[in-house]
């Protein structure tokens, strides 16, 4: 039986591709029965027809490609080294029934398959180049990237261990070669998903932002348009007109790099003006710049932001004209105005040459590949993806078997040893970075691969701890040194008492803390570690003993040295619904206004799910029993409740002019090392006015999270902005790696 998946890919083949497809997928199947994905659930063959589906609808390649695909998946099982793949009896048998050019992307797809992540050492640049010289065809670098998003859509099926090493590939890797290529489309959602996995809780604040206001964006298409449709049917202009919503990706990096909230974000979506005319480039720059005179008579542009990619397209083949014009005093909107040629080129690439209006060309097949291939042999430089903050202060490094580590920025080969096992650490000698020797003090760069060396004789020295910047390592050293102390100084201790006694004297603690005192030694420790290295002379502190009396030296006591734990914040707060200053004002006609518990004769409640505060982005869901109940814009619920009931959506707006109640909220805080981690969050959060309702630990001692501790804390905070400082400088803490509200 063929999936209706694989029926709506075959649907616009002529009758020879479609027996060519099926007999492929025949075959794909036989090989691959009984195989299943890594969650050892799903069957494999669901992931080259989710290959294909990719392939078919945002590349615009077609039959062949498809094809190769399901004989490339049939045929990757053969054999272990990539010389057996395009050897294999299965091979030859498919070399005698399908075209040469399809065996010659299967056997491309072969060899791409066995690039290992660490020989990319991460770097967009050095894979490319893997990829052509792996690859004889370039279609199967345009599967590759498809192979890849299939992958990252279905991360859930694959072990929790590998998925973080997955979606970092797509990121350094996949995107900046998807970006060069012009397929945007993979690109973005590569992005998105990279999102979603990174920071789901700023993923679904910002998609549920944008499921909140589109009712918004389509109010303003309607009052852009508007103007101007008339004037455009005047022209005889034929055009189908698209509000172009901004991935969650790309407004997530324009947040942070502009510092500002999803509201400031001016240009989260733009008009589209989609022209429909025959593919002819006059005719096609003529309407466009028609397009452009009508909507800048009706509205002041910004001749500052004008973007000609007509006259001089993007070397990937965009081409487009860009503006932005004021609909409103303050109010801008950028417009884009293309043909629908332009378009498909814009969304899947130059792939679309070929595909465009379901036309074969066989010469522009041929021209774009040969482009493609002359782009990807090329010596210029890729325009390589920057690094996210999620990977900012991070350093991406392999082991000799290929397992992917994380560190801190500036980690040495001493780091990573410990990083791999505490007693690794303590007899690390040195280490091979990329296969030459390298000390304990080199540091490691993305993309190394480090082997490391050990001694049966090496122990740490005070030194070490210069050397180190992760937590698990600096403390472990710590507790090393701590315990050849220990062991030394209770050498020295049994040696003094032994003494003692061949001497017939007795020893009072407040002598010892007298001599201690006088030779120098900050603690009784220390001066029990010189009476066992013999730095301090025994004789002399025989005669110390001897004649203290005479000397009337019995001293104080040991001076207070005690150490004192801080008291951290004060009484629990009050939880529940506060109101506070809040920027902007109290609201209009369309907002209700919070910050009481309740609205006239209307009560309503903080929704228990996300326990929204002060300041959060919030909408009210009006319920049955419990009427209104507040829910932050990331709640996990909130994309639910916006899609299946927006008639129970009710805009709300914090009140400005009253002291906001304590709310609670409750943090869950993963951090390098052992307890003593909460003595650092307990340090940040005393800074603030918060107060702590309860705090539990986990520590990790194996597994992916090994050396790591889990923190969970509930908090009283008076406002978002005192929670925000909060997350800031927790999140500022080297030894902190993740920091997320519940």
């Amino acid at each position: 039986m063929i999936p209706v998946a694989l029926e709506r890919i075959i649907a616009g083949y002529n009758e020879a591709d479609r027996k060519m497809v099926l007999s492929a997928w025949d075959e794909a199947c036989t090989a691959l029965d009984g195989r299943l994905r890594g969650n050892n659930k799903a069957p494999f063959i669901e992931h080259p027809l989710g290959v294909a589906q990719i392939i078919s609808e945002m590349t615009g390649l077609g039959a062949d490609a498809v094809t190769a695909v399901f004989l490339h998946e049939a045929n990757r099982f053969q054999a272990e080294d990539a010389a057996g793949l395009n050897s294999s009896p299965m091979l030859q048998s498919m070399r005698r029934s399908y075209p040469a050019d399809i065996i010659s992307i299967v056997q491309s797809l072969n060899r791409i398959s066995f690039i290992r992540l660490q020989e990319t050492n991460l770097d967009a640049e050095r894979y490319r180049k893997l990829l052509v010289s792996y690859s004889g065809d370039p279609r199967a670098i345009i599967i590759k990237l498809a192979d890849r998003l299939e992958i990252i859509r279905n991360l859930d099926l694959i072990p929790p261990s590998k998925q973080q090493s997955k979606v970092l590939e797509a990121l350094l890797l996949y995107v900046p070669l998807a970006h060069q290529m012009g397929l945007y489309g993979i690109k973005s959602e590569m992005e998105d998903r990279y999102l979603k996995f990174a920071d789901p809780e700023q993923y679904r604040n910002i998609t549920n932002q944008l499921k909140a206001t589109e009712k918004d964006r389509e109010q303003l298409a309607d009052t852009f348009i508007r103007p101007l449709r008339e004037k455009l049917d005047r022209e005889g202009i034929h055009y189908v007109l698209k509000a172009r919503t901004k991935s969650a990706y790309s407004i997530w990096k324009k947040m942070l790099k502009q510092k500002v909230p999803f509201e400031k974000i001016y240009d989260v979506f733009a008009m589209r003006f989609i022209i429909d005319c025959p593919p002819d480039r006059k005719t096609e720059h003529e309407l466009c710049w028609k397009v452009y005179s009508l909507v800048t008579e009706e509205y002041e542009p910004d001749v500052n932001r004008l973007r000609d990619w007509l006259t001089v397209p993007k070397s990937n083949g965009y081409e487009s004209l860009h503006t932005t014009v004021a609909i409103a005093p303050g109010n801008f909107v950028e417009v884009q105005i293309r043909t629908a040629r332009m378009d498909a080129v814009a969304e899947m690439g130059n792939a679309s040459h070929w595909s465009y209006k379901g036309v074969q060309s066989e010469t522009r097949l041929t021209d774009w590949l040969n482009h493609v291939r002359e782009m990807l042999s090329s010596d210029s430089k890729m325009e390589t993806a920057d690094r996210t903050p999620a990977l900012l202060g991070e350093v991406f490094v392999f082991t000799p078997t290929g397992e992917l580590k994380q560190l801190h920025a500036g980690a040495t080969v001493l780091d990573f040893a410990f990083s791999i096992h505490s007693n690794v650490g303590l007899k690390c000698t040195g280490g091979r970075i990329n296969g030459r020797m390298a000390s304990i003090r080199e540091e490691l760069h993305d993309g190394d691969v480090v082997e490391i060396i050990t001694g049966r004789n090496q122990k740490p020295t005070q030194d070490w701890l210069n050397i180190v910047v992760t937590t698990k390592a600096r403390n472990k050293i710590r507790q090393k040194l701590k315990e050849e102390e220990n062991k030394r100084a209770a050498a020295g201790k049994e040696m003094l008492a032994r003494r003692a006694r061949n001497w017939k004297i007795e020893i009072r603690d407040e002598d010892l803390a007298t001599i201690a005192k006088r030779l120098k030694c900050k603690t009784l420790n220390e001066f029990f570690e010189k009476v066992g290295d013999e730095t301090i002379d025994l004789l002399e502190l025989k005669e110390f003993f001897t004649h203290i009396e005479d000397e009337g030296a019995s001293g104080p006591g040991v001076p207070g040295g005690g150490s004192t734990a801080g008291a951290v914040g004060g009484g629990a707060g009050a939880s529940g619904a506060g109101s506070s200053e809040a920027g902007g004002p109290d609201g209009g006609d369309d907002y209700v206004i919070i910050g009481s518990g309740q609205l006239g004769n209307v009560e309503y409640k903080m929704a228990k799910c996300c326990n929204p505060i002060f300041g959060d982005e919030v909408f009210g869901f009006v319920t049955v029993k419990d009427g209104l109940k507040i829910h932050r814009m990331s709640c996990p619920n909130a994309a639910r409740l916006l899609d299946m009931y927006p008639y129970r959506i009710q805009k709300v707006r914090w009140r400005r002019d009253k002291e906001t109640s304590r709310s609670q909220v409750t943090l869950k805080i993963v951090a390098r090392g052992d307890i003593s981690a909460t003595q650092t969050v307990l340090g940040v959060i005393g800074r603030f006015k918060a107060s702590v309702r309860s705090m539990q630990t986990t520590e990790h001692d194996d597994g992916p999270a090994a050396g790591t501790i889990e923190i969970n804390i509930q908090l009283y905070v008076p406002s978002e902005t005192e929670l925000d400082k909060i997350l800031a400088l927790l999140r500022r803490e080297r030894t902190i790696t993740q920091v997320t509200r519940m």
